[in-house]
């Protein structure tokens, strides 16, 4: 071997190590960000809500909505995941004999109270209202984000525990946004859900965990997802039990046959509309799809607050009484 050959060799080793290296560290950089338990609302997330002026806007709208909020009685209950965690929310009964309950999921680094607007939409239309916090979130044990890979048999837990309390002739509606909405996306996956679950809204869902982080580290970052996303697949499965692309929302809906009301905001960046046409397109069942076009991340519901009720009402008034 000529010396030209043994630094060409050298250099490459040296590149391989290097690519490695940094892969290591743009791996740790993204579980950090993503898979450890948010310690407060993400400032990417609030960034691509709304801008300082939508703000101001959405802010007046959510107002009147606090002082509901902090003017009902709400029961807090508890169950076991699967694997031990000891999960909350919050339950605000019906304020007349109902049939119908809905269960709401929120987003990354979100709350149960946080989806309180739609708390008092269905609570106002004499539901049964479950609050969710989602594992490592809220008051829900949890160390590790499950990105509906784990949640999914979550919502399979609280499905139960609402069957025993409300009864199996409840109409039973799945909510969810962002996470939450590839929550229960994923959860009609599972044959129990489906037998059980009527009807299905899912806010700007990201197909899958393995999507939805390869397309931020592009957009934020600029940066391909290899070799990031294969070294991070090995933390998560280490650390969390599960591998981004474990399962997605594809998968769970290719046989799914539960009515489902997909929306998504025209101008969100953070999880691109075109996640939300792809499980639309990839579902069998009865189905809708609302874009809500001026809307950011997760804020459809105040950019058009009229159209996005109305489009809820009609879509559960038709799918519910069949």
């Amino acid at each position: 071997m000529d010396r030209k050959t043994k630094v060409v060799g050298t250099l490459a080793a040296v590149g391989t190590a290097g690519m490695a290296v940094g892969g290591m560290v743009g791996a740790g950089v993204l579980i950090s960000k993503t898979l450890i338990r948010p310690r407060g609302t993400s400032e990417a997330i609030i960034s691509e809500f709304a801008d300082a002026e939508k703000m101001k806007e959405y802010e007046t709208k959510m107002a009147p909505v606090a002082q509901w909020a902090e003017q009902q009685s709400y029961e807090e209950v508890y169950i076991q995941s699967r694997d031990g965690l000891k999960l909350h929310a919050f339950y605000l009964p019906a304020g007349v004999p109902t049939d119908k309950c809905i269960i709401l999921h929120h987003g990354f680094t979100s709350k149960a109270m946080d989806n309180m607007t739609h708390a008092k939409f269905f609570h106002e239309m004499g539901y049964e209202v479950m609050l969710l916090d989602l594992r490592a979130h809220g008051q829900s044990e949890g160390k590790y984000v499950g990105f509906g890979v784990l949640d999914r048999f979550d919502t399979e837990e609280w499905l139960t525990w609402c069957i025993n309390r409300f009864g199996n002739n409840m109409k039973y509606v799945l909510h969810g946004t962002s996470m939450g909405a590839t929550t229960v996306l994923m959860a009609l996956g599972l044959p129990y859900v489906q037998e059980h679950v009527s009807a299905v809204i899912a806010d700007c869902a990201f197909t899958s965990a393995r999507e939805i982080f390869a397309h931020v580290m592009k957009k934020d970052y600029h940066v391909p997802s290899f070799p990031f996303m294969e070294i991070g697949d090995v933390y998560s499965q280490f650390l969390a039990g599960y591998k981004f692309g474990d399962y997605s929302t594809i998968e769970a809906l290719k046989d799914n046959k539960v009515p489902v009301l997909f929306i998504h905001g025209g101008k969100d960046k953070f999880v691109p509309t075109w996640m939300s046409n792809k499980n639309y397109e990839s579902a069998t069942c009865k189905k809708r799809l609302l874009i809500v076009d001026e809307g950011g991340h997760g804020s459809s519901v105040f950019e058009d607050t009229e159209t996005y009720e109305k489009t809820e009402k009609e879509f559960l008034e038709e799918v519910l009484t069949v």
